[in-house]
């Protein structure tokens, strides 16, 4: 972890239970300024309950949770974030312009609303109804609505959810100018690439605790799987039982592989296939190395 910036928001020996689900072990996080912070993880690995402690919408039944060094339910401390969350329930007979100026009337110093419909996209949709738009314009709604305040610390929980690929593109694109603003950002996400295009930070959380955090080329470096593309008509489901093989699916006329014994599994495949062409072997994506990492644990779990 970078070292001598200012910590913003933290979560130090949280444990938190539902009943006898145990969703955070002692979990240790530290969320810094200047940076984008993916968590990542599958479902059920505690994301949503460490959003939801640093937000102040749950207590932590042990450990110490701050938000800008206070209390995440004080009201000067939630005055400093801007979030979008997955579910989101807003007012669907209020118009788009309505709903920013109730949001931005919260903080003490907004961006005027036609930034934050501009940063956002949505300045066609201002007369709307809100109730009235498809489900990726209330998206790109719900990012104007946590951005309008200036949020020193911005949380965004799926916020490729529901988006065409120009309005994903958009978003990341002031997602990056808003952090070259100041801002910090936390994301969660299930899009790996949204994670490798915006992330510095990526932690990777599994059953409660975080197991890896560092950049997507730190979490690359601690597996040694490659990745190997082909063009095939072996099946994928065979050649993913294969030694050296963790996982296998096709992508239209390829096969797409992530090997731990990489040499002798393009050998295989030679021989196995000997119409096989346009093969190509590449260090781990972050999506491969994330598997890989998360699976591992699980096993050894």
């Amino acid at each position: 972890m970078a070292q001598g910036k200012e910590v913003l928001a933290s979560l130090h020996g949280v444990y938190k239970r539902y009943g006898n689900v145990r969703a955070l072990d002692g979990m240790d996080l530290e969320l810094q300024a200047g940076q984008v912070l993916a968590l990542l993880g599958p479902n059920g690995a505690g994301k949503t309950t460490a959003i939801g402690l640093l937000l102040g919408l749950l207590r932590a039944d042990a450990g110490q949770v701050r938000l800008f060094g206070q209390d995440p339910q004080q009201l000067a401390a939630r005055r400093g974030i801007g979030v979008m969350l997955q579910d989101a329930q807003l007012p669907e007979t209020l118009t788009v312009q309505e709903l920013l100026r109730l949001a931005a009337s919260y903080y003490p110093a907004p961006r005027p609303l036609a930034e934050s419909a501009a940063l956002a996209g949505i300045e066609d949709l201002l007369g709307r109804r809100y109730g009235k738009l498809s489900g990726g314009q209330q998206r790109r709604v719900q990012f104007a609505i946590a951005l309008c305040g200036r949020p020193r610390l911005l949380f965004l929980d799926e916020p490729s959810v529901g988006l065409d690929l120009p309005a994903r593109q958009r978003l990341w694109a002031t997602v990056r100018a808003l952090v070259g603003e100041g801002t910090a950002v936390v994301l969660t996400t299930h899009y790996l690439e949204e994670a490798e295009q915006l992330a510095d930070r990526i932690c990777v959380m599994l059953r409660g605790r975080v197991v890896s955090d560092g950049s997507v080329d730190a979490l690359r470096a601690r597996v040694l799987i490659r990745a190997v593309r082909c063009r095939s008509r072996l099946d994928a489901v065979q050649v993913g039982s294969w030694p050296g093989v963790r996982q296998a699916r096709r992508d239209g006329d390829h096969l797409q592989l992530a090997c731990d014994q990489v040499e002798a599994v393009v050998r295989r495949l030679l021989a196995a296939d000997p119409d096989l062409s346009a093969l190509e072997v590449r260090p781990a994506g972050l999506e491969e190395a994330f598997h890989d990492l998360t699976d591992t644990r699980a096993e050894a779990a």
